[in-house]
C-alpha cells in the first residue's frame, strides 16, 4: 500500500512538473567540428541555444555531439541550468542603460520608448526576445563571436537594477528614490531653455 501511494506522489511530482512555464528557445549557431584520427576525420556538431520564458528568464546553453538533434538537445538543457531573472520596466524594456563585457566581447544595450522594437543584432536579438523584451536599442563593440557577445550580454543584464531593488537595499520606499514627474517635466524644459 505504501508503495502505491509513493507511486502516485512521483506521479503528481511529474504533472507539476509538466505544468510549469513552458520555455521557448532559439538555435543561435551551429558550428560542425573535425576531429583528425589515424583513419580520418571524425565530424562533430556544436549547438549554442537561448532559453527563455518570454517574461523575465532567460539562459544560454552549448552543447556537442555526433548529430545534430542531440546537440540541441544538449544545450536546451543545459540553458534551461544556467538561467537568470531580469527585472523589465513594464515588462517591456530595461530599467536602465548597460555595457556588458566577456572576454573581448563589449555590449551597450539602452531603454528604448515603447514602439521601438529590438533593435539588436543576431544572437542579442535572440537572448532579448527569449527575455520578453519589447523595445530596446542594442549595439555590439567587440568580438563578433556569437558565445562571447551572449556571454556579455547576459553579464550586463546580471547588472541590471530594477527601481524596487535599490529601494529594498537602501532601506527607503521607491517613490523616494524615482524623480517625481513634475521634478522631472521641469527640468527637461529648463535644458530646453539653456538649448
Amino acid at each position: 500500500m505504501a508503495e502505491r501511494d509513493n507511486r502516485r506522489e512521483g506521479r503528481g511530482r511529474r504533472d507539476r512538473e509538466d505544468a510549469a512555464p513552458e520555455f521557448a528557445d532559439r538555435l543561435v549557431a551551429i558550428n560542425r567540428v573535425s576531429k583528425t584520427v589515424k583513419g580520418g576525420k571524425r565530424f562533430g556538431f556544436a549547438a549554442l541555444v537561448v532559453v527563455g520564458d518570454q517574461k523575465g528568464r532567460v539562459g544560454f546553453g552549448k552543447g556537442k555531439a555526433k548529430e545534430v538533434p542531440e546537440a540541441i538537445r544538449k544545450a536546451t538543457e543545459q540553458a534551461k541550468r544556467k538561467m537568470i531573472r531580469v527585472p523589465l520596466r513594464e515588462g517591456r524594456t530595461l530599467h536602465h542603460d548597460i555595457e556588458g563585457r566577456h572576454g573581448a566581447g563589449r555590449v551597450v544595450m539602452r531603454t528604448a520608448p515603447q514602439g521601438t522594437g529590438i533593435i539588436a543584432g543576431g544572437p542579442m536579438r535572440a537572448v532579448f526576445e527569449m527575455l520578453g523584451v519589447h523595445d530596446v536599442v542594442a549595439k555590439s563593440i567587440g568580438s563578433q563571436n556569437p558565445y562571447n557577445m551572449i556571454r556579455a550580454t547576459l553579464a550586463g543584464l546580471g547588472r541590471e537594477q530594477s527601481p524596487r531593488n535599490v529601494a529594498q537595499r537602501r532601506g527607503k520606499k521607491v517613490a523616494d528614490i524615482l524623480p517625481k514627474r513634475e521634478d522631472a517635466a521641469a527640468e527637461s524644459t529648463q535644458v530646453a531653455e539653456e538649448a
